[in-house]
C-alpha cells in the first residue's frame, strides 16, 4: 500500500461518511472499507475504472467532479478526498470549494511540481520533468494546473481555508509543514498532503 493511502488512513476517524473524488480503480476506497469502519462511496469519470470499482463491490458513480459534485448536499460528508487529481481540474477553485461545501473536512493530495528533482531536470534538461508522481509526458499529460506545496499552502492561507495538518512526503518519510519552513519543504518533498476544513 502507498504511503500516501496510509497517511489518508490515519487523518479519516472511525464511524464517519468518506466521498473519495476521482477514486480511479478504487484501490484507496478499498482499503478504507475493509480496514477502517467508515461509509466509503466514490465519483470517478473514467468508465473503465467505475466498472473496476463496481466488480469490487465499492460503491461509486460515473461523473465529472467539475460539475457533479453540486448534486451532493452541503455536508453531506464527514470527509471527502482528492488524491493527486486536483491539478488536472480546469478549476482548481471551483473544486476546492465544493470539497468544503460537501465534506467537513478534505483531504488533499498534490504531487509537488516545486520539488527539487523537478526543478534540476527542467533546468538541465530544459524540458517537463518526469517523475514517479508526474509520470507522463507533456502532451499526454492530464496535468492542466501544475502546483507546488507553497502555492497550495499560500492559496489555503490567502482564502482563509484552515489547515488542520500539512504533511510532506519524501521516500516514504513524513514531515510536517510550517510557515517556517514551507521553503525547505517545499524544495525537499514529492508530495503535499493536507487536511483542510472552511
Amino acid at each position: 500500500m502507498k504511503q500516501e493511502f496510509k497517511i489518508i488512513f490515519d487523518l479519516i476517524e472511525k464511524n464517519t461518511r468518506v466521498l473519495d473524488v476521482g477514486c480511479g480503480d478504487g484501490i484507496l476506497m478499498e482499503y478504507l472499507k475493509y480496514n477502517k469502519e467508515i461509509d466509503i462511496r466514490g465519483i470517478e469519470i473514467s468508465k473503465d475504472n467505475v466498472q473496476k470499482c463496481l466488480s469490487k463491490g465499492l460503491t461509486v458513480i460515473e461523473g465529472d467532479a467539475e460539475k457533479d459534485l453540486l448534486q451532493f448536499p452541503d455536508s453531506s460528508f464527514d470527509f471527502v478526498i482528492l488524491s493527486q487529481t486536483l491539478q488536472a481540474f480546469l478549476n482548481p477553485e471551483i473544486v476546492i470549494k465544493e470539497l468544503l461545501r460537501v465534506g467537513k473536512k478534505a483531504i488533499v493530495t498534490i504531487p509537488n511540481f516545486g520539488f527539487w528533482k523537478v526543478r534540476l531536470h527542467l533546468l538541465i534538461k530544459g524540458t517537463m520533468p518526469i517523475t514517479k508522481n508526474l509520470p507522463d509526458e507533456w502532451y499526454n499529460t492530464p496535468n492542466l494546473h501544475m502546483c507546488t506545496i507553497k502555492d497550495f499552502y499560500n492559496f489555503c492561507e490567502n482564502r482563509k481555508i484552515k489547515l488542520d495538518k500539512s504533511l510532506a512526503l519524501h521516500n516514504e518519510k513524513i514531515s510536517s509543514i510550517n510557515r517556517l519552513n514551507l521553503n525547505t519543504k517545499n524544495l525537499s518533498a514529492e508530495l503535499g498532503i493536507f487536511l483542510i476544513e472552511s
